[in-house]
């Protein structure tokens, strides 16, 4: 089960166009997409609520309404859930600005919208707390960092360095290859350091801005991560979840199975399905 984090508020980023899925994406949003059963999204809300958040803004762009029209206000989860919509593509910091009208005065999570892990929220807060950081990013570790962009840190888990898309000359023999895994801790310093109403990058704008004062604190997780940003990562992330691979609790439900029906162990059956004799 889900530590409590003690951080109380969200921003999930579910702006992009998912181009590199369609047509998948032609008419639903890519955060809607379903993985086993239920819309990808779901997912991330459910990790987040069961760290002990209660309130959940989704910073729109492509097809809002399908989003807005399946999680309502929240109220059915438990939830408050508000929504933004960005009136032009202004990038992952000026989408999390433009969504700051609907937090408070405390620190938040920001998750992008394609990101399926069960990374520990609550350590993630422990870390950024411990530092006294002004934003904090989990990171993954991977094999081959030359298509992402690397992040060093010193020994206490401080952002030194952002390396986009670095050169096999600007890797260092034997150092950990961490890249931003897309789950942050933000102060509200942080989001006050985004200019409104522009387009900004956190990742290449905000996030350097604020190392360069030794703001950034940066916790590795050996956890499950995967981006699901295009259709072999998806399928992938369907097979994750049937073997075993990924830690959340799948939503429960009402199904039917009938009694000459075959299952495999490793099946999730979720609410609604009817699997027939023979099956």
């Amino acid at each position: 089960m889900t530590r409590d984090a003690g951080v109380s508020q969200a921003v999930i980023l579910v702006g992009g166009q998912g181009t590199r899925m369609r047509p998948l994406t032609d008419t639903i949003p890519k955060p809607m997409l379903s993985l086993m059963g239920l819309p990808f999204v779901e997912r991330q809300v459910d990790h987040l609520g069961r760290a002990g958040v209660d309130r959940i803004v989704f910073s729109c762009g492509y097809r809002p309404r399908e989003i807005e029209e399946y999680f309502g206000d929240g109220s059915s989860r438990g939830l408050q859930m508000g929504y933004v919509v960005d009136p032009e593509p202004l990038g992952t910091a000026g989408a999390i600005a433009n969504a700051d009208g609907l937090l408070d005065d405390s620190d938040v999570f920001v998750l992008n919208g394609d990101i399926l892990t069960d990374l520990d929220l609550a350590a993630l807060v422990a870390h950024h707390r411990g530092l006294g950081a002004e934003a904090t990013i989990a990171l993954t570790p991977v094999d081959d960092p030359r298509a992402f962009g690397l992040v060093r840190t010193d020994a206490d888990g401080r952002v030194t360095e952002f390396v986009e898309k670095p050169g096999a000359v600007e890797l260092i023999p034997g150092e950990p290859y961490r890249i931003n895994a897309g789950t942050y801790v933000l102060t509200p310093g942080a989001r006050a350091a985004i200019p409104r109403g522009q387009q900004v990058s956190i990742e290449r704008d905000t996030f350097p801005l604020l190392a360069g004062r030794g703001g950034v604190g940066a916790l590795a997780s050996d956890c499950y991560w995967r981006d699901i940003g295009t259709p072999a990562s998806y399928l992938d992330a369907h097979l994750d979840v049937l073997a075993g691979r990924v830690g959340f609790i799948p939503s429960p439900g009402d199904a039917w199975v009938s009694p000459d029906a075959a299952v495999d162990g490793s099946a999730i059956i979720e609410q609604g399905a009817c699997v027939g004799p023979g099956v």
